[in-house]
Order: C-alpha cells, then sequence, then structure tokens
C-alpha cells in the first residue's frame, strides 16, 4: 500500500505516504488505488474530525510517474485516467471535514496539486526543499487540477509564473506567494499545528467550494487581469515562436476556465493536458529532458568498476573568458582552486571578473554574501605556477593554439600530484596529439567547457586513445561535483559538440554567400528553435576566431597528409576579415553594428558585400538546413564512434549549443521526422546544396531495415 492509516484518540486521521521499494512517492496506478481505499475509509468513519497527509519520505510527494504517461498514446484513454485520478482527490476535498497537508519535503507537480487539495498547509523549514509546477518544462501542464486550484488560491496574475515557467522555489517564498499557509521547525511541531488547525476549523470549505467565490484579483474578464492575460500572450508568440504548445495551453486552461465553475475548469483542465500528454513535442522532451537526461546523470557513461572518486585542489591554467569561469564554478562547489595567468595583473583580472558574477548573484538573490566570502576564500590568483603544487586535477584553459597548450601542459605537470590528472578545456584540438606533450597521456583528457561557464549546463568530457577508465572516473565525478551535466565522448577533430554546432553557423554564411536575405537567415534560425541566429553566433563567437581555429585545423591535416574540404562559408570568412575588417563583436562589428547605446543591428552594408539573388529560400527550407546540416553531421559522428551515446548525443545538442528542445534533441530529431523519410530528405537537400548533407551509410541502413536511434 502506498498509505499508512493511523486515527489517533482525537479522531484524526494521518494518511502517511510510503510507497514500499522507492526512495520518493511517485503518482501511479498503486498510489492511486491506496489513495482511493483510504478515501473510502475517510468517507466511512462516523466520528472523524480531520485529516493530516504527510510523508515517511524525505520528500512529500515527487509526482506523477513519467513512464506511466510516457506511454499513453489514446486520447480517450489518456483522458479517462486523468479524470479518475482527479475524481479521488476531488472526493477527498469534499469529505467535510478539514484536510491538512504537513509537507516535509519537496512537492512538485502532483505533489502540489494533492497539497491544494488540502484546506491548510503546513511546511517544515527544511532548506533543500523545492516546490512549484515543473510539468511546461518536459511539454505537458499540471494535469491533476493545479491549473483549476492555484489560480483560485492565490491569483491569476501570482500564478502564471509558476505554471508557465516552471519556477521552482523554496519554502519561505512558498508561503509569501500563498502556496503554503506555515512554516514549522521541527516535524513534531508540524504535526502538533495541523492537528491544532483541524480541532478549530471545523467545517471549513475550500474557497472555490463556499457560495459566492470571487477570484482573488478577478478572473479573465476582470480589465486589468484580461490585459494581463494579452501582453503574456504576445510574449508568449515571442519567445516560444509557436514550438512549444504547452505555455500556451497553460495560459489558455487558466483563462477560460476561470470564467466556469471548478468542476468544468477541471475538465476543461484535463482535455488541454491529453492533448499535449498525448502529442508530440512532450514525447520528445520527456525522452530527453527526463530518461536521458537521468541516464547520464546517474552515470551511464562512467567507468562503473571505478570507485567514486573525489577532487580538493584544483590548478586552472588561464584566467580568460573560459578560465575565470572554470574557477568560479570550482570554488562555488568547495574546492581550492590555483588560478594562474602570465601576470599578477592578467590574474587579479580574472579573479575581479569572478568578484562580479558573485555580486550579481548577490543582486538576483541565488547567493549570499557567506557563500560569496567562503567561494573567494577558495581562489588563489597568481602567476607563480609553483603554488599548483599538490593539485589532484589541473585544467588548462589558455588560447586555442597547440604549441601554447603544449607549453603549459609541460610546464603545470611537473606541479601536479602525482596521482593528479591533467585536462584541456580545449573546444577543437584533438585530445591524442596534446597527450604527447604530457608525461602521463593515460591520466590526459579533455574537460569542455561552454560559455560562459556560470551559466552552461553542458561539459563534454573528451577521452583520449591512451586516457584510463580511473582518470575518466575522476573526470566524470569533478563535472558532477561541480554540478554540471557530463557527456562522454571519443576522440576526434572537434569533438562532437564542436564538430557539429559549427554545421549552424557554416549553413547561415552559406546561405549568405548563395544571396540570401541576412534577416531572413537569422529569422528561420531563431524559428527553428534556436536561441539566436547563426550570423549573431558566429559574431559573438568571433569571425577571426573561427578563422583561427580553421587555420589550425587546416594546419593539421596537412601535416597528416589529409585532404583538406572548403566550403561556400570559407569566402565569407575571408571577406570579413580580409576585405571589410569586421571580425565580430570583440572587434569593430562583424555581421552586425553594436551601438554603445542601443540594441545590435544587422550590418547596413551587408547586402553590398553579399549581394540578394532573386532565388529567395522560404523559411521552412533554411530551418530545413539548419536541423540537416547538423543531424547528418550527429549521424556520421555516431557512426564514427564519437558518439556511443544516443543520450549523449541528444543532451550535448540540447544544453550545449541550444538544439530545439521540442525535437528532443539532434538523434531523436530523425525518429521524430521518421528514419526513412529523414534519409529522403536528406538526399533532396544534398542535390541541391552540397556533399554535406549526403545520408550517411548507418542512415541508409536503418532505413533500410526499420530501426530507429
Amino acid at each position: 500500500m502506498a498509505f499508512k492509516y493511523e486515527k489517533d484518540d482525537q479522531n484524526i486521521v494521518t494518511l502517511i505516504m510510503d510507497m514500499p521499494g522507492r526512495s520518493a512517492n511517485v503518482i501511479n496506478e498503486k498510489y492511486s488505488l491506496s489513495l482511493l481505499d483510504n478515501v473510502r475509509k475517510l468517507e466511512a468513519e462516523e466520528n472523524l474530525n480531520g485529516v493530516i497527509i504527510t510523508s515517511a519520505k524525505k520528500t512529500f510527494l515527487a509526482g506523477a510517474d513519467l513512464d506511466m504517461l510516457y506511454r499513453q498514446e489514446d486520447p480517450k484513454a489518456c483522458f479517462e485516467l486523468v479524470e479518475a485520478g482527479k475524481a479521488i482527490m476531488r472526493r477527498l476535498e469534499l469529505i467535510d471535514r478539514p484536510v491538512v497537508a504537513a509537507i516535509n519535503g519537496t512537492a512538485l507537480g502532483g505533489g502540489m496539486e494533492l497539497a491544494l487539495c488540502c484546506n491548510y498547509r503546513i511546511v517544515l523549514d527544511n532548506p533543500k526543499a523545492k516546490f512549484g509546477f515543473p510539468e511546461v518544462g518536459l511539454g505537458i501542464l499540471p494535469g491533476g487540477g493545479g491549473l483549476a486550484r492555484l489560480p483560485r488560491l492565490i491569483g491569476i496574475e501570482a500564478s502564471l509564473p509558476l505554471l508557465m515557467e516552471g519556477k521552482q522555489i523554496n519554502v519561505a517564498r512558498a508561503v509569501e506567494n500563498g502556496l503554503m499557509d506555515k512554516i514549522t521547525s521541527s516535524h513534531e511541531e508540524m504535526m502538533d499545528k495541523a492537528r491544532d488547525w483541524i480541532l478549530n476549523n471545523q467545517g471549513c470549505k475550500q474557497p472555490w467550494d463556499k457560495k459566492g467565490f470571487k477570484f482573488p484579483g478577478g478572473n479573465a474578464q476582470n480589465p486589468k487581469i484580461a490585459k494581463i492575460l494579452a501582453v503574456a500572450t504576445i510574449i508568449l508568440k515571442k519567445t516560444t515562436r509557436g514550438n512549444y504548445p504547452a505555455p500556451e495551453a497553460i495560459l489558455r486552461a487558466v483563462a477560460e476556465g476561470s470564467v466556469a465553475d471548478f468542476d468544468t475548469a477541471s475538465r476543461m483542465e484535463s482535455r488541454f493536458f491529453v492533448s499535449l500528454a498525448t502529442g508530440k513535442v512532450s514525447k520528445n522532451m520527456m525522452q530527453a529532458l527526463w530518461f536521458q537526461l537521468n541516464e547520464i546523470n546517474s552515470g551511464a557513461s562512467r567507468p562503473s568498476e571505478i570507485e567514486l572518486t573525489t577532487t580538493t585542489k584544483v590548478g586552472v591554467l588561464g584566467s580568460g573568458l573560459m578560465g575565470h569561469g572554470i574557477t568560479y564554478v570550482t570554488a562555488l562547489a568547495g574546492m581550492e582552486v590555483i588560478m594562474t595567468d602570465a601576470t599578477q595583473e592578467i590574474a587579479d583580472k580574472g579573479l575581479s571578473r569572478i568578484r562580479s558574477i558573485i555580486e550579481g548573484g548577490m543582486k538576483r538573490g541565488i547567493v549570499t554574501k557567506q557563500k560569496m566570502e567562503e567561494t573567494l576564500n577558495k581562489i588563489i590568483a597568481t602567476n607563480d605556477y609553483a603554488k599548483l603544487d599538490g593539485c589532484d586535477l589541473i585544467i588548462e584553459a589558455v588560447f586555442e593554439d597547440r604549441e601554447l597548450k603544449g607549453k603549459v601542459t609541460v610546464q603545470a605537470e611537473s606541479f601536479m600530484d602525482k596521482a593528479g590528472v591533467f585536462a584541456s578545456n580545449t573546444s577543437t584540438i584533438p585530445i591524442t596529439g596534446l597527450a604527447e606533450k604530457s608525461s602521463h597521456p593515460e591520466c590526459f583528457i579533455g574537460i569542455h567547457f561552454f560559455s560562459p561557464v556560470h551559466k552552461m549546463k553542458l561539459v563534454e568530457i573528451i577521452k583520449g586513445e591512451k586516457t584510463s577508465p580511473e582518470t575518466l572516473a575522476k573526470a566524470f565525478d569533478y563535472v558532477r561535483k561541480i554540478r554540471k551535466i557530463p557527456i562522454v565522448v571519443n576522440d576526434s577533430r572537434g569533438f562532437y559538440t564542436s564538430r557539429v554546432f559549427e554545421r549552424y553557423t557554416c549553413e547561415g554564411m552559406a546561405m549568405l554567400y548563395e544571396g540570401q536575405n541576412a534577416q531572413a537567415i537569422e529569422d528561420a534560425g531563431r524559428q527553428a528553435g534556436y536561441p539566436v541566429g547563426p550570423l549573431a553566433v558566429i559574431d559573438e563567437i568571433n569571425i577571426s576566431l573561427a578563422a583561427h581555429i580553421r587555420g589550425q585545423t587546416r594546419k593539421d591535416l596537412e601535416a597528416e597528409g589529409k585532404e583538406i574540404i572548403k566550403g561556400p562559408w570559407d569566402p565569407v570568412i575571408d571577406l570579413m576579415i580580409e576585405t571589410v575588417n569586421r571580425i565580430g563583436r570583440a572587434g569593430s562589428g562583424g555581421f552586425y553594428e553594436y551601438p554603445e547605446k542601443g540594441k545590435k543591428y544587422l550590418w547596413s552594408d551587408i547586402e553590398k558585400y553579399f549581394p540578394l539573388s532573386k532565388n529567395q529560400l522560404s523559411k521552412e527550407e533554411m530551418m530545413d538546413r539548419f536541423y540537416f546540416a547538423q543531424v547528418v553531421e550527429t549521424i556520421r559522428c555516431y557512426e564514427e564512434g564519437v558518439l556511443t551515446s544516443i543520450a549523449d548525443a541528444n543532451i550535448g545538442s540540447i544544453f550545449g549549443w541550444g538544439f530545439a528542445a521540442f525535437k528532443g534533441g539532434t538523434l531523436q530529431f530523425v525518429n521524430d521526422y521518421g528514419v526513412t523519410a529523414f534519409r529522403d530528405r536528406t538526399k533532396e537537400l544534398a542535390e541541391k546544396y552540397g556533399e554535406r548533407f549526403s545520408p550517411p551509410k548507418l542512415l541508409e541502413e536503418m532505413a533500410e531495415s526499420g530501426k530507429t536511434f
């Protein structure tokens, strides 16, 4: 049974959620049957004074079992399932006795919906507890009464950020927002307060079940609320571009449900929920952002035979854009960090940037003053390599130059702990080649961070040919300790993320070279779900840096006797650097102008140097080129063994450069499109635009055999 039923001498029943064999309580078939059985018992009680619902686990209730939800394909069956679960909670809500939720830990999604069924919510002051409705992040909406109850409890205006953005808040904010009613300092106090409230509030009803109930702040017909909803709709269309149906469904369900009675609003909510839960977008998002993300974080790519490692002292070589960011996240996680650079002055500038990041976090309320001091005290900024003595992990984050990286590797390794690991933060240069300068290549690995480090969640770990399992385990554990998402790939030029990501910017420049309108290129990129357009991205990276990396690649390929492949983006890079001296945002501008005041805008002379073609492509054609260029290259990475995990491919693309989460990532994109249809479309694109779109052999085989990723 999912619940224990205990009745005391005051005729108060405590329902204790304690699902056997699970670390957390979840809503599944066993939970629902057990709750129904206990509600029937409560309805049959003759002298019942009230009910307390609490948990024996560390958390209150985590939410619905996503395995069960993911399997839902038939809308009719899904609707019946949802309505059956809601009917049980409605019966609990209408037993005509006070019901109190005694919440000891995190309550998310269905956990919050159960709490909202109760007349009163008392919460334990648990600093780790989080509350909210994260469903929108998986392409669905709160379908257990959350959309019907929350706005009726705290008002539409206060509800929308929690429902549409999936924000998770702490205990204090939950009380401030009205999700919780009272904070207690101990479990005993929480239960005592629950009993007292029951005895002093006999005959209470939910606000929406009282005669004459009115929405706090007004319903959707209220002029102020109507204006808020109208503005939210405009913002939503601008930010999601219609790619994410869940926020739009939430907005509609809240608005339409607010002018109906509670039970009608609840059925509306169910219908919106079913349309999302049985649709493609939610399946893609659940597959990637729940199942595959959990697979990665649980250590599927980590050597299972190696025990958990610890990292205590980290050296970071370089205090620039990447180095100071790596130093910050490492110190924030509690490790001692030695951040080095060529001079003390440069190192101090890096420390100053770290201080600015922390101060920004303090202003937003995400970092305390105490945490700031603790973090800064963990960092030593220096130009003295001798202070690296005893580091059990050193991360090189110097300029993307093979000779420079080799030089600092030799210098730093002489001070590193004998059992330590040396890592390069290179984004393109093969790890095996860099490891040749190492005295212990088996202890050499790639740890590729993304900029800005303190905001980007992904880290790509690259195994060289000689990298040992112990080294991989240490790198993996370090990345998890700094609360990042680790994907693991094998060595190659550009690895996975850089190699595939650049297909986006290259395709944007190829279109510009062909005479496509620059604004249309940028708009197509954003419509496809990328955070910014490809020309804006290459400006941020710096066109000169792209040229430098291209030069390094050509130099290496020539030394290896390999073919140097050129593309239609190469003349664009050459023109921007050699002819017009526009190297990107860090210079005098690139494809965009960057005024000191005001927003950036496209370079006014762009059509002078890249004349418009009479043959302007449709937005859909451009979007396909962006998608297919990256997905085909991902398949090649998988075919070559650079990628060994479908989860790493999908999660790497979503968190690494913002590939469309509503498509589920690069390889899920193929499943979503249909393998055979995808193969056929690659052939069409290859005929029009070149060999880069040709279907890899693996794709051909999968199309013939009917397999999917």
